[in-house]
């Protein structure tokens, strides 16, 4: 046992690496080693990574048939988010970010959503405290990892161009995700 040997590890070419020891720069999808770890734009789709674990999260928590479908939609838009957030050059990978389109029909779902809630919950006369059931809480984390995704996609709009329609459907996600909170209390 004293004399274990690390086994080399070696990529295919064309595949990106999970890890690097020699330095903390990342590849881009397009497998070009660009960005440090402290990047913006790394940040950023970093953050929507994030959102998307904290979403499968509250799908896991009781009661799981709380609005499951919509959640995993979302979780899947949140992969389509990061796709884009992750491409600094949409050029070069256009076919593959093509198969990760985002819709303003989903905004206006999310709008729909609150809309209805609205309806059913009464006015709110003073702050709402992040806490409830355990499926309220897991939705106010989300909220709040989801507000900060869209604070640094702010952030990587002013230095660099990311598709329009990324930050009005973070905003509204963190809203949508309040509404629900507020809903499943």
């Amino acid at each position: 046992a004293g004399d274990a040997r690390p086994v080399p590890h070696h990529e295919p070419a064309g595949r990106v690496e999970v890890h690097r020891r020699k330095c903390h720069v990342l590849r881009t999808v397009t497998g070009e080693c660009r960005r440090t770890q402290d990047h913006v734009r790394v940040a950023a789709y970093g953050d929507v990574d994030e959102l998307n674990s904290v979403i499968g999260f509250v799908r896991a928590t009781a009661p799981v048939d709380f609005e499951d479908a919509l959640l995993e939609s979302i979780q899947r838009d949140l992969f389509s988010i990061g796709g884009h957030l992750a491409t600094p050059d949409p050029d070069k990978v256009r076919k593959a970010l093509e198969k990760a389109s985002l819709s303003a029909d989903r905004v206006a779902q999310f709008e729909q959503v609150i809309d209805a809630a609205d309806r059913e919950l009464p006015a709110l006369t003073a702050f709402v405290l992040a806490a409830g059931t355990q499926k309220a809480a897991t939705l106010h984390v989300a909220r709040t990892v989801c507000r900060r995704a869209e604070r640094l996609a702010v952030s990587l709009s002013r230095e660099e161009a990311i598709g329009p329609l990324v930050i009005r459907y973070l905003n509204r996600l963190s809203d949508t995700l309040f509404v629900m909170a507020r809903y499943e209390n």
